[in-house]
């Protein structure tokens, strides 16, 4: 996906219709500056964003992904093309999200140990041992949190029984038995429990 010719699509259909960046940041409800970056392509608009853009330029999103209008005997190549770039890149975009999983729970575990640790070991007021164990807990549990939210919703887990792929709730991760990122939790096609593997692609 070029986004280098899809920035230069996206300023030339704007310009087209005697938009400037301000008032199309207006009307789409973000800055001046995120649709610069959009149209010098240094990265492309939110899915969030997409529908209202493509409506106020006139355009499909298949035309936005292609950088260019898609004529009809195109449509169909380009719609595959697109489909297949954007599923490589929420896989790309899923690996560095689980690698992130590892850094946050490698921080927080590391902060409430090594604060658990000082508040035992070095003498110190009572209060500021009982503050640190608390600043540590908090920083753990956040940490959890968030790197759960990511396991979550980065990738999808393959159920054993029947291949299945699927975004779990934060709840069946959460409270799943695991060994690393593979899960006991039930299927929510074939309604079977098993250990369920974590996976990159659909």
């Amino acid at each position: 996906m070029d986004q280098i010719k899809i920035g230069k699509f996206i300023s030339q259909k704007r310009k087209e219709k005697n938009i400037t960046q301000r008032k199309l940041a207006e009307q789409l409800g973000i800055t001046d500056r995120a649709v610069s970056k959009w149209e010098n392509g240094l990265c492309l608009p939110d899915a969030s964003n997409m529908n209202q853009l493509c409506e106020i330029l006139g355009i499909t999103i298949n035309d936005l992904y292609s950088g260019q209008i898609v004529n009809m005997n195109q449509k169909e190549t380009k719609l595959e093309e697109n489909l297949l770039e954007m599923a490589k890149l929420k896989e790309q975009a899923d690996k560095k999200m689980l690698n992130l999983e590892i850094v946050i729970g490698y921080i927080s575990s590391t902060t409430f140990l090594v604060l658990v640790f000082v508040a035992s070991f070095i003498k110190m007021p009572t209060w500021l041992s009982v503050l640190l164990i608390i600043f540590g807990l908090t920083t753990f549990f956040i940490g959890m949190h968030s790197a759960l939210k990511i396991e979550q919703t980065a990738g999808y887990y393959k159920c054993a029984k029947c291949n299945h792929k699927y975004v779990p709730t934060y709840a069946s991760v959460s409270l799943a038995m695991h060994i690393n990122r593979t899960r006991y939790m039930k299927c929510p096609k074939c309604g079977k429990r098993s250990w369920n593997k974590k996976v990159i692609t659909k």
